[in-house]
C-alpha cells in the first residue's frame, strides 16, 4: 500500500523537486503539494493522506497552529516538520503541537524517506542533526535537581509504566508485562503524563531518556500505539 504524502512549503521549486524524489519510490506517492496554511488544512481534510510534510514557518504564517488543526480533525494523519529551524524552542513547540517527526532540510534523501516511512508506521522521528542538547534539555527549564524531582513525584508503578511505554509497548503490552489490566495501565499513564505536564508520546519518550529510564540516541525512532487503541497517545 502506497504512503500518501502531502507537501506544504512556499517554495514552488522545492515542492516540485521533493515531489519528484518521493514519487519515485515504489511505496510512496505525493497526492498534493500546497503553499499556504489554508490549503494545507483543506488538503489534509479532503485528500486524507498518510503523511504531511510541512515547513514550520511559511511567509506570514506559523504552521504549528496548522499542525494542531490537522491533528484535531484528522488525528490519524502523521505530520513531519521539514525545516531549517533546529533550535530547542522550535523542536519542543512542534512536538507539543502534535508533530510526529522533525527533519532538517539539509538531511539526506534517505533520512527523509526513513522519517516518512517511520511515522507512517506509527513511530516518532527526530533528525540526528537536531543537536543533542535539544533533546537532553527537552522539558528542562531548570537543570539542577530537575531529574530527581521528576522521579520523586511518580509512584513506583507510574515509573514502570513510563519506562515500558517509552520503550514502545502499547497499553495492552505494558499491562501483560506488569500483570495488570489495560485500563489500569491507561489510568497510570494518564496520571503520570499529567504530573509531568506531557501532551503526547514523543514528549513521554524524551522525558524517559532524560530520566535515565531508557537508553536512546538523540535521534529517536520509536513505535507507539495507534490513537484508536485507547489511552493517551500522540
Amino acid at each position: 500500500m502506497s504512503i500518501r504524502v502531502i507537501i506544504v512549503d512556499d517554495c514552488n521549486l522545492f515542492r516540485q523537486g521533493l515531489s519528484a524524489l518521493i514519487s519515485a519510490q515504489e511505496d510512496c506517492s505525493v497526492v498534493a503539494h500546497v503553499s499556504s496554511s489554508r490549503e494545507a488544512v483543506r488538503a489534509a481534510l479532503d485528500i486524507n493522506p498518510n503523511v504531511v510534510l510541512m515547513e514550520v514557518v511559511l511567509t506570514g504564517f506559523n504552521m504549528l497552529s496548522v499542525v494542531s488543526q490537522i491533528k484535531r480533525y484528522q488525528p490519524h494523519v502523521k505530520v513531519v516538520m521539514l525545516t531549517t529551524f533546529r533550535s530547542e524552542d522550535y523542536v519542543r513547540a512542534a512536538l507539543r503541537a502534535g508533530a510526529d517527526g522533525y527533519v532538517l532540510k539539509d538531511a539526506s534523501v534517505d533520512e527523509l524517506l526513513l522519517a516518512i516511512r517511520s511515522v507512517a508506521k506509527g513511530m516518532n522521528y527526530l533528525s540526528p542533526d537536531v543537536s543533542k542538547h535539544v533533546v537532553q534539555s527537552f522539558l528542562h527549564p531548570e537543570r539542577n535537581g530537575a531529574m530527581a524531582s521528576r522521579l520523586q513525584i511518580l509512584t513506583r508503578r507510574e515509573r514502570s509504566v513510563l519506562q515500558l511505554v517509552a520503550e514502545g509497548r502499547t497499553n495492552r503490552g505494558a499491562a501483560e508485562f506488569l500483570n495488570l489490566s489495560p485500563k489500569t495501565v491507561e489510568k497510570h499513564r494518564a496520571t503520570l503524563m499529567h504530573k509531568l505536564g506531557l501532551r503526547n508520546a514523543a514528549e513521554l519518550t524524551l522525558v524517559a531518556v532524560e530520566l535515565g529510564l531508557i537508553k536512546s540516541p538523540f535521534a529517536i525512532t520509536r513505535s507507539i500505539e495507534s490513537p484508536t487503541e485507547g489511552g493517551v497517545a500522540a
